[in-house]
C-alpha cells in the first residue's frame, strides 16, 4: 500500500499496519468496521465523509496517511515489537523528509513500542521529530472498544489545536 503523503502536510496520520481488507483493496482503513473516515470527518479534518477509494483527495485537506508496518494482519496485535521498532526508525526518516506539522500515531501501544517509550498519555507528546509535533490518538479500528464519540473528541482536540495556531 502506498503512503498518501506530500511535503508540508498539516497532519500525517500513522496507522499501525494494514488489515486484510486494506491489503486486499489497496486502500487505507478499508474495513467496513474501521471508523477512520467517519472520525476525521466528524472531527473537522474533511468537509464530507470520504470513502477509502477517495483517499488521495485527503491531500487536498492537508492530511495524509502512512503506517508503521507494511505487513497486513487480521489484528494489529499480531505485529511483532521488532517490526514496530523498525517501523518507528523508518517513520522518523519519513517525517524528517516530509516535515508535516503533526505526526498523529493511531494507537498508544504501537507508539510505545515503535519509539521505545514507557509512559505515554493521549494527545500531544513532549517530544518532536525536527519541527513536527507528535500526537498519539486512539486507533479507529472497529476492534478498539472506544466509542465513536470518544474517538471524535480525541481527533477534534488535534484539529482545534491546529486551527488555534492558524494551521
Amino acid at each position: 500500500m502506498q503512503d498518501i503523503i506530500e511535503p508540508g502536510l498539516r497532519v500525517l496520520f500513522c496507522g499501525i499496519n494494514p488489515g486484510k481488507s486494506s491489503a486486499h483493496t489497496g486502500y487505507h482503513f478499508a474495513h467496513p468496521g474501521n471508523r477512520f473516515w467517519k472520525v476525521i470527518w466528524q472531527a473537522g479534518f474533511t468537509e464530507r465523509q470520504l470513502k477509502p477509494e477517495q483517499e488521495q483527495s485527503l491531500l487536498d485537506t492537508g492530511c495524509g496517511i502512512t503506517m508503521l508496518v507494511e505487513r497486513p494482519t487480521v489484528q494489529a496485535g499480531e505485529v511483532k515489537s521488532g517490526e514496530l521498532r523498525e517501523g518507528g526508525r523508518q517513520l522518523v526518516e519519513k517525517i524528517q523528509h516530509y516535515q508535516p506539522l503533526v505526526l498523529a500515531v493511531l494507537g498508544k501501544e504501537a507508539y510505545k513500542k515503535a519509539f521505545r517509550q514507557s509512559r505515554v498519555e493521549w494527545g500531544r507528546q513532549p517530544v518532536t521529530i525536527g519541527d513536527s509535533e507528535i500526537w498519539v490518538l486512539p486507533n479507529p479500528s472497529g476492534l478498539n472498544r472506544a466509542s465513536l464519540e470518544k474517538l471524535v473528541q480525541s481527533y477534534r482536540e488535534l484539529e482545534r489545536a491546529l486551527a488555534a495556531r492558524g494551521w
